[in-house]
């Protein structure tokens, strides 16, 4: 029974009940199942060797779990993920994090936790580790538990001893940037990492996965050893066992989310990193390289450009396929990796979130999400640049109760998740290069482990600017992040731009630098409307738009450019003829602030005093102002405007 007063069996009856309108779509229905088998708890401690002989022919007729061996390899049956390996008992596994956290009965899925977490009344303390710095820890529950001094402690014999081999070869900062992150993912807590740096991003795709593949293993193991006892049962006509509840609604556990196709294929050397031939083999890698690699024939210009030509991270951000819709299955077994396996045949899912929004609104389901237990979000930062709504929108479909059954066997379930308090133990980890409101938010209101979650703690120092320029950040009063958007744009209109207009040397060669594609609109619109002289750098700026633009504004016939930050984020391209720079908003990328106050000197015999540079921010604007100005410059700021 669940911690609220209902049972399991209530929530089964009702899923049953939902799912009864459409059993007649497969080819076994859920209803054409035994209901003494499929409904049976395993609550009665009065089983006899009779009962097992009557069901003894049922079961010869219905797989024990969707993993039997109808639908895995033969090599997936044998002996290491039957408890083999390791040698497991079950007093071993109740010590293991795996089964502390996700069993049939976590240590600290309680009534109070639930509370503590959906009110957000978190006990916070701060934890130190070499590479990861310092991680601000929010507990549930009062505790002084430490990091995990062992890294590896928790990772099968399997994948520890050729990831050990591996690491030898590297530099010792990677190695110990590793062992911080295993350390704070072998609780199963969340884990927030917003300094996830493009050089160092690969080797932190290296380690997550590892901790994914460990959990698929050590999940499949159960099963595979409790199927195991439920046959040795039957066939020696004895009591079957209770303790079996080892499995969620559908079989997909993990789920990476990220930007690009490139992305995903980087996600798949993570994975294959691992796996070493011939031990293991990966099924349809051709096609996969294939559709998520650059098209045949096609040259890469950012990978094959010169040294210095486009900024570094945009290097590493860009190059490769850069479709932003996709979604793949991947299958693991004990000796391969299935790419492309059908979803609810899957154990982890590649996804970009408008790929797998795409998906479930054409197929109107999204029961394959509703046993994810480890959700990975990475490059956190494009995706803001793209559309939030839809992580926003993925997030909202996670762990949900299914609408079918799917041919799941209700007695294997685990009971929080009949009780719907999945999300209460799924493991988020959200990999950023920086903070922003969004990712933020994300962390502090739809992060709801109840073994707790980190985040690391960053203090920024200034950028680099050219030396000489004078910078004049100008702040408005806002007191409502409500009303922040407009309270921007009527100081903007009504302060800043007359000043602007009747400056005569900034009422020309003058670039405007909007963050938010709202604002931008916005501000487009003002600039029609007073019938100024602009031009306009967008997303949706055409090649031959920019060049146009770009030309007119260089030659003087446009006095002003507006730039998306957005449009930066893309294209990064090189403008000439600014002399006057105004930033609507900070930039979310720090760097864009120290490669526009360049521009101006791409031109020969400018000077400091020749530019002129405003930004225009408010309280609200911390993250960004922290990375541009610094943590102490920026919290005096701040200070300054909230007064």
């Amino acid at each position: 029974m669940s911690d609220d007063g209902n049972t399991p069996t209530t929530r089964l009856l009702t899923l049953l009940n939902v799912s009864a309108g459409k059993s007649l779509k497969r080819k076994q229905t859920f209803d054409a199942q035994p209901p003494s088998r499929k409904l049976n708890t395993r609550s009665t401690s009065s089983t006899t060797a009779a009962s097992a002989v009557g069901l003894q022919e049922i079961v010869t007729k219905i797989p024990l779990t969707r993993e039997s061996e109808k639908d895995l390899p033969e090599e997936d049956n044998a002996g290491e993920e039957s408890g083999s390996e390791g040698g497991h008992d079950s007093a071993e596994d109740a010590e293991d994090p795996y089964d502390r956290h996700f069993g049939a009965k976590p240590v600290h899925l309680t009534t109070a936790a639930r509370d503590t977490v959906d009110n957000r009344r978190w006990n916070s303390s701060t934890s130190s580790y070499r590479k990861l710095g310092s991680l601000f820890v929010s507990l549930p529950f009062e505790s002084s538990l430490e990091p995990s001094k062992d890294s590896l402690s928790g990772i099968l014999q399997r994948w520890r001893t050729p990831f050990l081999e591996r690491r030898t070869t590297l530099p010792v900062d990677v190695r110990e940037l590793q062992d911080d992150i295993l350390s704070a993912l072998s609780s199963y807590r969340d884990l927030y990492h917003t300094q996830t740096t493009f050089d160092k991003a690969q080797c932190t795709r290296e380690v997550v996965s590892l901790h994914a593949l460990n959990h698929v293993s050590k999940k499949r193991r159960r099963v595979l050893k409790n199927n195991e006892r439920l046959s040795h049962a039957i066939k020696n006509k004895s009591i079957l066992p209770e303790d079996v509840q080892d499995q969620g609604f559908t079989r997909p556990a993990v789920l990476i989310l990220m930007p690009f196709r490139s992305s995903a294929l980087k996600w798949l050397d993570a994975l294959m990193s691992h796996m070493l031939p011939p031990t293991f083999q990966i099924e349809n890698l051709s096609r996969f390289r294939k559709e998520f690699g650059l098209p045949e024939g096609t040259i890469d210009k950012l990978a094959t450009a010169d040294a210095g030509t486009y900024p570094l991270d945009h290097v590493e951000m860009f190059k490769g396929n850069i479709d932003d819709s996709f979604r793949v299955g991947i299958k693991a077994t004990k000796k391969s990796l299935r790419l492309f396996s059908e979803f609810y045949g899957s154990d982890v899912i590649l996804a970009s979130p408008l790929g797998l929004r795409i998906s479930i609104e054409k197929e109107k389901n999204f029961d394959f999400l509703s046993s994810i237990e480890i959700m990975v979000i990475d490059q956190t930062d494009a995706l803001t640049m793209q559309n939030w709504q839809h992580v926003q929108f993925v997030m909202s479909h996670l762990n949900q109760l299914p609408k079918e059954s799917h041919n799941t066997d209700f007695s294997r379930i685990k009971p929080w998740y009949l009780d719907g308090h999945a999300a209460y133990l799924r493991q988020s980890i959200v990999l950023t290069a920086y903070e922003t409101p969004e990712t933020r938010h994300l962390y502090n209101h739809l992060l709801k482990n109840v073994t707790g979650k980190a985040r690391t703690i960053r203090r920024c120092a200034p950028v680099q600017v050219p030396e000489g320029l004078e910078l004049n950040f100008v702040s408005f009063d806002c007191s409502s992040a409500k009303d922040e958007p407009e309270k921007r744009f009527t100081y903007f209109t009504t302060q800043m731009l007359p000043a602007i207009l009747k400056s005569a040397v900034q009422s020309s060669n003058t670039a405007i630098f909007i963050p938010s594609s709202l604002d931008f609109i916005r501000v487009q619109n003002h600039f029609r409307k007073q019938e100024l002289s602009f031009a306009v750098l967008s997303e949706y700026s055409s090649n031959q738009d920019i060049s146009r633009a770009r030309q007119a504004f260089f030659n003087g016939k446009k006095a002003f450019l507006l730039i998306s930050e957005r449009f930066h984020f893309y294209r990064r391209y090189r403008i000439r003829g600014i002399r006057n720079l105004v930033f609507y908003g900070p930039p979310d990328h720090a760097i864009f602030y120290t490669e526009l106050l360049s521009f101006p000197f791409l031109d020969q015999e400018v000077e400091p005093s020749d530019v002129t540079c405003r930004v225009l921010f408010s309280q609200y604007d911390w993250f960004r102002m922290e990375r541009i100005a610094g943590t102490k410059e920026a919290s005096q700021l701040i200070r300054q405007t909230a007064v």
